[in-house]
């Protein structure tokens, strides 16, 4: 058995750094499988009500002419659905699908960024690969025997399953009465580094290394209910501003 994958360190030249664990091959074949149903079950979905359209009866079966139109309308689309599932909403969900959802993981980058669409496709242009001979033999072979549990397209797109962290806590507030903290040069320039990368960065790694930011400088909180992950990013950002604003000033 391989030893327990490493955590992935994130974000480490800005000062504050952030692990997100790597995960193992139980996540990444419920993940396979959640993904597996929910495609051949969109897949045959696509299939059966264009049959029956084209067909204009309760008949799934091609019509007995050579008829192209049944390939174009039909199988066509089915194949599309099934082949380009991960290929189209890995992008759209940020290195997410519904699979990879439910088990709690998603790609990243090894900054713990988001993966661009060219490494996102390079990794599914690997799944042939990693899918032989049957069952995505060779991918769970390579997810066992490596340190971080990388599949074939993992090494060739420089990517990473890591597991989502769920954190309920509310963004601290900053208080308006009373100063604010004082920082010294290295920590405006940690927050205004943050800052910087803020929109290359996802929800999680924002709101985790926002929390440490503030915590490390001792912002004063208060307690607040929570709020939809976008207001909490918002709010967050607008305090990281404030504090550098404030130690501008001072």
């Amino acid at each position: 058995m391989s030893a327990p994958a490493p955590d992935l360190s994130v974000d480490s030249d800005t000062g504050i750094d952030v692990s997100l664990s790597v995960a193992g091959p139980g996540a990444r074949a419920y993940a396979f499988v959640v993904d597996w149903h929910v495609r051949v079950i969109l897949a045959l979905a696509w299939y059966i009500i264009a049959a029956l359209v084209f067909n204009g009866r309760f008949v799934l079966t091609p019509p007995l002419t050579n008829d192209a139109r049944w390939f174009g309308l039909v199988v066509a689309p089915a194949l599309a659905i099934y082949c380009l599932y991960h290929c189209v909403l890995e992008p759209l969900l940020r290195g997410r699908t519904p699979g990879k959802r439910m088990a709690g993981v998603r790609i990243v980058t090894r900054d713990g960024g988001i993966p661009s669409v060219g490494a996102l496709l390079t990794r599914n242009i690997f799944r042939l690969l990693d899918s032989l001979p049957l069952f995505y033999g060779v991918g769970l072979a390579t997810t066992i025997v490596t340190r971080e549990n990388l599949r074939i397209g993992d090494m060739a797109a420089g990517t990473l399953l890591v597991y989502e962290r769920a954190d309920a806590q509310s963004p601290p507030t900053l208080s308006v009465q009373g100063a604010l903290p004082r920082i010294d040069a290295t920590g405006a320039e940690i927050i205004g580094e943050l800052l910087e990368r803020w929109p290359t960065l996802s929800l999680e790694s924002r709101a985790q290394l926002a929390r440490a930011a503030l915590a490390r400088f001792g912002a004063p909180a208060a307690s607040a209910a929570a709020a939809a992950p976008h207001d909490a990013d918002a709010g967050l950002r607008a305090q990281l501003e404030t504090l550098l604003r404030g130690t501008a000033s001072a």
